[in-house]
């Protein structure tokens, strides 16, 4: 057998694999599986909010508190198994994948599927890693930006960076405003009395979503524009500047509701999604 036919027949394995109905059902439980996480940390985000807690409001944050309630273990395993067959199937995706485009927009995509199988990989890792050596430290977000900045043009990469944070941060809210996410959903299967509810949802989700990055994205600009590598910030640290602003806890209370609706919003497309 050539080495070309070969290769077609290993192009259709791996589109019979990525159209299975199990692959499918391990990407819907990756989606599911996000909306665990966010959840938590909105929730956390919410006692610290009203002074309740003095929790890490990231996900090392919503790890800890998952695995400290019953079962906890046994939910971070399932986690673990969401977030490595969503990166499968965005894999898959990508190599097979976004077969109604063509020429660059196809090529676009399926970057945009690796990108997103690598980030939901690294996240499974993360979470076994959580597993086996339980809770790490306070946000390393600013001595791996001194590491990076202290290195040739590691000062312009942050700031690349950052902007790309910001920049990613308002298209997904723009896009999510202008109701592009409901084209996510296989609407047929959403329920009448659901539907209007479930794309509103995606809206506050979806900003809140963007916000979040945005602002992440902000502090690392600022830490390359004034040379402060301690100015970047990670989740937890951006939402407790956020919360030392005037008007903190109100602005802290936007941010939860986003988070919450983002939450939801994936626990949506789990079970709707066109896939």
């Amino acid at each position: 057998m050539s080495a070309e036919r070969r290769g077609m027949g290993a192009e259709r394995t791996a589109e019979q694999v990525h159209d299975s109905t199990a692959v499918e059902w391990l990407a819907r439980l990756g989606l599911a599986s996000r909306g665990v996480v966010w959840l938590v940390v909105g929730l956390l985000a919410a006692s610290v909010a009203l002074g309740r807690a003095e929790e890490r409001t990231d996900r090392t944050g919503a790890l800890g508190a998952i695995k400290e309630r019953p079962l906890g273990g046994a939910l971070l395993v399932l986690l673990v198994v969401g977030f490595l067959g969503y990166a499968a199937y965005r894999l898959l995706e990508a190599a097979v994948g976004h077969r109604d485009d063509d020429g660059a927009k196809r090529v676009g995509a399926r970057l945009v599927s690796l990108a997103k199988a690598v980030f939901y990989g690294v996240l499974a890792v993360s979470t076994v890693q959580f597993l086996l050596r339980g809770t790490g430290g306070g946000d390393q977000t600013g001595s791996r930006t001194a590491e990076l900045m202290s290195r040739t043009g590691g000062r312009a990469a942050i700031g690349v960076l950052g902007a790309a944070l910001v920049i990613a941060g308002l298209v997904i809210a723009v896009k999510a405003v202008r109701g592009d996410h409901s084209d996510r959903l296989e609407h047929y299967r959403v329920p009448a009395r659901l539907r209007s509810a479930a794309l509103r949802i995606g809206v506050v989700g979806l900003v809140g979503r963007g916000g979040v990055l945005a602002l992440i994205g902000f502090f690392l600009v600022k830490a390359a524009v004034e040379v402060q590598p301690k100015q970047a910030r990670g989740l937890d640290a951006a939402l407790q500047v956020l919360a030392e602003q005037a008007y903190g806890r109100a602005l802290l209370a936007v941010a939860v509701v986003g988070m919450i609706g983002y939450a939801l919003w994936s626990f949506v497309e789990a079970a709707y999604r066109d896939l």
